[in-house]
């Protein structure tokens, strides 16, 4: 009926008005007989407050390290300092603590039936490479060639520069291959550093094939530009570089901390070395090494959540 006043339903409320008629001079005896309350939900101390007091403390610390970090992503951070919360828990703590991550301006999405040419089945199988762009305080650009490995989502080398010519993207490319051995095919867009006569005899010398998309589609280098989205999400814009000395020494610590600190939600939530290091496992055991599918991921964290909230090896910085 109109004019009758809602109920005073949750505990909370009738505690804020209980409050309320105290500030206007009655008892809390007379405030509570008037409100139909009973003074022991008055003076009920909860202790789901303290006991959540140590992990939204924590939580707040890491989403102000990880800004654009959300609960999931925090919550193995969490995990990882002994504090394992379920799905539901962690985000009712993150709505309750208000650390809601502003939303992205939602993309034009591809569809998912088109098939992805050259999916990697291996580690150095298809390794993707392209540039990304910023700038300095002092207004000199900076360019970055990032180089990635599709199958374990591993950043392999984030090279920092004014200008990046084909004879630098070589000297990259030689020094990664003598690190972690050539890969069977190189995925890249169509630009000029990439198509150019001394890489492609390099490659050819190399016995490393190319797999360069087709013009005006980037989503055939699906995995780098998302890197690159990530990179610059991540970092690029939460930074401010006083110079190119100042960027590379920044960008190539964030490149530590994407390998070997943060989970990746493709991986199982592992980190690309933790992948790594289990790939290289199940290979020499003859298992399968691909990356779980989303399924496979939902089962497993319902089924053995300690699996994916307590990575060996990873040290949170």
């Amino acid at each position: 009926e109109r004019g009758v006043p809602k109920k005073m339903v949750s505990a909370r409320v009738r505690r804020e008005q209980v409050a309320y008629v105290e500030t206007r001079g009655l008892s809390r005896r007379r405030a509570c007989a008037l409100l139909s309350v009973a003074r022991s939900t008055v003076g009920y101390q909860s202790r789901l407050v303290a006991k959540d007091g140590p992990v939204v403390a924590a939580m707040q610390t890491l989403a102000g390290q990880y800004p654009r970090a959300g609960y999931r992503t925090v919550m193995i951070f969490l995990a990882r300092q002994d504090h394992v919360l379920g799905a539901d828990r962690a985000y009712r703590l993150w709505r309750q603590a208000g650390l809601q991550v502003p939303r992205r301006r939602p993309r034009r999405r591809v569809a998912t039936s088109r098939p992805r040419p050259l999916p990697p089945t291996a580690i150095n199988h298809v390794w993707a490479y392209d540039f990304v762009f910023d700038t300095c305080a002092d207004g000199r650009t900076l360019k970055c060639l990032t180089v990635i490995d599709e199958f374990t989502r591993e950043c392999l080398a984030i090279d920092v520069a004014g200008s990046i010519r084909s004879g630098r993207v070589i000297d990259v490319l030689t020094r990664l291959v003598s690190v972690h051995g050539a890969p069977r095919y190189l995925r890249s867009d169509n630009g000029p550093e990439f198509v150019s006569r001394a890489v492609l005899r390099w490659l050819l010398a190399a016995q490393i094939e190319t797999a360069f998309i087709d013009p005006g589609k980037p989503w055939q280098n699906g995995v780098d530009e998302s890197f690159n989205g990530k990179f610059r999400n991540e970092h690029l814009s939460l930074q401010w570089f006083r110079n190119r000395v100042d960027a590379a020494v920044s960008i190539e610590h964030w490149r530590r901390h994407f390998n070997e600190v943060r989970p990746h939600s493709s991986l199982g939530y592992r980190t690309p070395h933790e992948f790594k290091a289990i790939t290289e496992t199940t290979t020499r055991t003859g298992r399968s090494a691909a990356p779980p599918t989303r399924a496979e991921q939902d089962e497993r964290r319902a089924e053995e959540p300690n699996v994916l909230t307590n990575p060996a090896g990873a040290i949170l910085q």
